[in-house]
């Protein structure tokens, strides 16, 4: 089987933080030097990459002057108009420097709550200027590791009202902008606000203008919680809140790995990609949007393994592409999802226009039903389907 090529229509983008991810952690320095932004967009675009997203202080230093922000932000538009990168979301920094320690739209001190809405005003202006149509939220430091510490309804109030105000001044910017929410548990922060697409997708629907605002859910942020990655960005499509999406790899409950994109729970990256690529209705891309990867370059690698981990995030994501693609043609693993009368879900458990009134008086659904044929006997075949999806994906069919 030949390894897939990227192309920047496969929509696969990364951020700067990652490519410039430099090996650090809490027991060890750096172990890169970090490149050149101009240097990473023309190697993003030899590799294939459709675009290219950062934090503010990715692209230019914290407390940077104007002069010095500016000069970032013009050699990163040169770069995008000699290679055709685009800038499809942007995101702000409110957790690397100590003014944020205990958050910026929660934090309990009031002058850093309005420090940290000014600087993401300043940032999605910038996302304006770049055509950015996405700004992730993701709120690294809104927690705390001491239950008297923080008053969490209090907290969640002064989070719906940033984003409150945010949407105001994007609709009175013309910019339209959409917000996308990304969910984690714990990390640094003990206890995290809004850790899981649920969390999010109630929170939303307490906003001013949640038509707005949806989510951004990472691989290795929901499998943190212990949750199944893909059923919660199907639940972020059955709301339509699925605005972008990060991808990456994660090996179980433990610290956020960011591994490469299907270097963890193979399965799960399997049906993630058949999801996103085959979920829709009527079978077709169940979403469109960037297939963006949120990794770190392992802390054992050199400049070589830094290129080397982000063609293999694109890599990975079109194999699986093309195995879910051989799964669904398959005949068997059609007859195999009949039998398991997956399909039948789809319809509809009251016919139409009965009532709990008509259901009382539908004999097969309780009088001459048997419950008892249930007991050994009426399989799923949920067993079999599985292993037909393991075949595929170890390239046995």
């Amino acid at each position: 089987m030949t390894v897939p090529t990227p192309t920047p229509a496969d929509k696969f983008t990364f951020g700067l933080w990652t490519i410039n991810y430099l090996g650090a952690d809490p027991f060890g320095g750096p172990t890169r030097n970090a490149f050149d932004v101009v240097k990473v967009v023309n190697k993003l675009a030899e590799l294939g990459a459709y675009g290219l997203t950062f934090h503010d202080d990715d692209l230019f230093a914290f407390g940077s002057s104007d002069a010095e922000r500016r000069t970032q932000i013009d050699r990163l538009k040169g770069a995008m108009e000699a290679t055709g990168i685009k800038v499809p979301m942007i995101t702000t920094n409110l957790f690397s420097a100590p003014v944020f320690k205990d958050g910026g739209f929660t934090s309990n001190d009031r002058a850093v709550r309005r420090y940290a809405l000014r600087k993401v005003l300043r940032n999605l202006d910038l996302a304006a200027e770049l055509g950015a149509t996405t700004f992730v939220m993701w709120g690294g430091r809104e927690g705390a590791e001491y239950d008297s510490a923080k008053d969490i309804r209090a907290a969640l109030e002064r989070y719906r009202e940033a984003v409150n105000m945010l949407g105001q001044y994007v609709v009175d910017k013309g910019y339209g902008i959409r917000f996308a929410i990304e969910p984690k548990p714990n990390e640094p922060r003990g206890d995290i606000l809004l850790p899981t697409v649920g969390h999010a997708l109630a929170f939303i629907q307490s906003l001013e203008r949640p038509e707005m605002v949806g989510l951004n859910p990472e691989v290795g942020h929901e499998q943190m919680a212990g949750l199944n990655f893909a059923a919660g960005v199907a639940q972020a499509l059955y709301h339509g809140k699925l605005f972008h999406i990060d991808l990456n790899g994660q090996r179980g409950i433990k610290y956020d790995q960011d591994l490469v994109f299907a270097h963890g729970d193979l399965y799960n990256a399997f049906a993630l990609v058949d999801l996103l690529e085959n979920g829709g209705p009527s079978g077709g891309p169940a979403y469109d949007g960037p297939r963006h990867f949120d990794y770190k370059p392992s802390r054992t690698e050199a400049e070589e393994g830094v290129w080397d981990s982000a063609l293999a995030n694109m890599q990975n994501y079109l194999l699986l592409k093309e195995r879910a693609k051989a799964f669904r043609a398959d005949p068997e693993v059609q007859a195999a999802l009949a039998d398991a009368k997956v399909a039948e879900l789809s319809v509809p458990t009251l016919n139409p226009g009965e009532s709990y009134a008509d259901l009382l008086l539908d004999r097969s659904a309780w009088e001459d039903f048997d419950p008892a044929a249930y007991l050994n006997g009426k399989g799923f075949g949920f067993v079999k389907l599985q292993q037909l999806a393991t075949e595929h994906l170890l390239g046995a069919r």
